[in-house]
């Protein structure tokens, strides 16, 4: 069956009806939609006005925008924290003595300490591979 999209000022008026006294099925009826759709519209619209239900959705739209950047944001730190994991590996090669195999100096980024042995001499590389 095609799916309607009906907006808030719509919605609100099918409710409005209903609390008038209409009877459901037949406001589901004619308004071509199933008794589930009025309770799920009911429970999350029953009582707000037009002004309400837009707030609502600008609300919810802003909470997405949220919850992105904070997925976002937690990638990042995952994949800083595994940067960080592999650099504290260099630590304890830098605390053996042993060197890089090209023996070339890396570039590591200033004042920038690692967290296991406060050096800065390797805490975080910019070389990719360093």
């Amino acid at each position: 069956m095609k799916r309607k999209q009906f907006s808030e000022e719509q919605i609100i008026g099918i409710l409005k009806e209903a609390e008038a006294g209409a009877v459901v099925t037949d406001l589901c009826r004619r308004h071509g939609m199933s008794s589930a759709t009025y309770y799920a519209w009911k429970a999350k619209f029953g009582g707000l006005e037009v002004s309400d239900a837009k707030r609502l959705r600008a609300l919810e739209e802003e909470n997405a925008r949220l919850k992105r950047l904070l997925a976002d944001t937690m990638l990042d730190n995952a994949g800083l924290k595994d940067l960080l994991t592999k650099n504290g590996d260099a630590c304890r090669e830098a605390g053996s003595g042993r060197v890089s195999p090209d023996g070339a100096g890396d570039e590591r980024a200033a004042g920038v300490h690692c967290r296991r042995c406060g050096s800065h001499e390797h805490a975080v590389s910019l070389v990719p591979g360093g």
